[in-house]
């Protein structure tokens, strides 16, 4: 024989709805917690990266500039070579 649930049962099976709703929610705002610090682990890396390129590039730009001074005496001196005999 079927019975009517009584008015507690019914409100167990609603706490019960809500807090798998909240348990959900709770995984998804974790989730997405991990998702942001993923996100600024990224950034934090890229940020290194640009400051030891801008520490490191008057020096980059300085023996770039030297070999290039070298490279054009040394041709400089090499074609005053073969004209000079």
């Amino acid at each position: 024989m079927a019975t009517i649930p009584d008015r507690a049962d019914l409100e167990i099976r609603r706490l019960n709805n809500d807090a798998d709703k909240l348990e959900a929610e709770a995984r998804k705002l974790m989730a997405e917690a991990y998702k942001f610090e993923a996100e600024k682990a990224k950034l934090s890396a890229e940020r290194s990266k640009l400051e030891s390129d801008t520490r490191f590039s008057p020096w980059i730009i300085l023996a770039q500039g030297t070999l290039a001074a070298a490279a054009l005496m040394g041709a400089g001196a090499a074609i005053a070579k073969l004209l000079m005999g």
